[in-house]
């Protein structure tokens, strides 16, 4: 199939959302879902890859602060996946990091084992990490009341979403069903 690679456009946009909701359904990211696509401040980047109809099949977002360029989302829809869409993406990326001054591209991602495969093998390191906690109601219902340290009058967490300490994980990890590791890939530009 030939794709083309180009920067996002407003009319791409729910396109790009369908994407990015079937890309990460399969993911640690299952439920980050959002309504309309997030701004990235100029100089920031934006790609799509498209297909012969036109529909948005892969999508890279990066922005940039001092020296850091950092991807915000990258994803390619799962029926067009291991076409190299990612790589090209990335490519991109990387030309573009470089042209606007940056000495490094990262991008934080959660435990997911091809994406972490895919990081590694396109030449990214850890280089940080910390906890993604979920307490939420349906997985028990004590645990979003486990991870508020003070009850208010009237409310009633049923989902609560909590950043932790890596040095934390194994009490975590006993004490909430949900505890992903957010990892930070970094590569030189």
């Amino acid at each position: 199939m030939n794709y083309t690679i180009r920067p996002y456009a407003p009319a791409d946009e729910t396109s790009w959302l369908r994407c990015r909701v079937l890309a990460f359904l399969d993911t640690a990211f299952y439920d980050s879902v959002v309504p309309a696509k997030p701004v990235i401040a100029a100089p920031g980047l934006e790609l799509v890859a498209v297909d012969g109809s036109g529909a948005v099949v892969a999508i890279l977002d990066a922005g940039i602060e001092g020296e850091s360029a950092t991807i915000d989302t990258v994803a390619v829809h799962p029926d067009h996946r291991r076409q190299g869409l990612g790589r090209q993406l990335l490519e991109r990326a990387q030309q573009w990091a470089r042209s606007a001054g940056a000495s490094t591209l990262d991008a934080w991602t959660r435990d997911d084992e091809d994406t972490l495969a895919w990081y590694r093998a396109s030449g990214f390191a850890e280089s940080d990490h910390y906890l993604h906690v979920y307490a939420f109601h349906y997985t028990d219902p004590a645990e979003p009341r486990r991870a508020v340290a003070e009850a208010r009058p009237g409310l009633r967490p049923i989902l609560v979403f909590a950043h932790a300490p890596l040095a934390d994980e194994q009490r975590l990890r006993s004490e909430f069903a949900r505890v992903h590791v957010d990892r930070r890939f970094s590569m030189p530009v």
